[in-house]
């Protein structure tokens, strides 16, 4: 069965911890956004509440993926770019599908739904995302129309001795 996504929903006590239980599951189960097993939900609420500030200053948009039951099944952040040469393009941050339907294709859905929400953003012409190398989520990203502009050996620092390239990737709307 197929996510159903949204643009803006409203912020609800459940959507906060529908995102909250996503990002936990995502961490712990090896994802790489932002976070390093074990994480609970309590070591992630400041980063989400965060993200919920730069929504109501309209820095950032929220887009979900619901599955059928209408839990919070996939997630990412739109966020605009505040440099005033570089507002024609927007980061995607927390790129998330939930390790239970990991497999299904969600992954390429949510980026076709963040890609249509980008078109609709006047004057956005890119979208730039960062990923962890050692994964291989650049293959992922780039099988989805992204292509990898640029690398920084070594600048993630997952655990003492374990240190991973940031890979930047980059999506031209046009």
């Amino acid at each position: 069965m197929a996510l159903t996504f949204e643009l803006d929903p409203a912020v609800s006590p459940a959507l906060r911890d529908d995102l909250l239980t996503l990002w936990a599951d995502v961490s712990n189960a090896g994802g790489s956004v932002g976070f390093v097993p074990p994480v609970t939900v309590e070591d992630i609420r400041p980063e989400l509440v965060k993200h919920f500030v730069a929504m109501a200053e309209g820095r950032t948009r929220l887009l979900v993926g619901r599955d059928e039951t209408g839990t919070v099944a996939a997630t990412a952040f739109l966020t605009d770019n505040t440099h005033r040469l570089m507002r024609h393009w927007i980061w995607l941050y927390t790129v998330m599908v939930h390790p239970r339907h990991q497999g299904k294709g969600y992954g390429r859905d949510l980026l076709a739904a963040a890609e249509e929400a980008a078109r609709t953003l006047d004057g956005v012409e890119a979208i730039r995302l960062t990923c962890r190398g050692g994964l291989g989520l650049e293959r992922f990203y780039g099988s989805c129309g992204y292509k990898e502009v640029g690398r920084v050996p070594g600048a993630i620092r997952v655990a003492p001795g374990d240190d991973r390239d940031d890979i930047f990737m980059l999506l031209p709307l046009h």
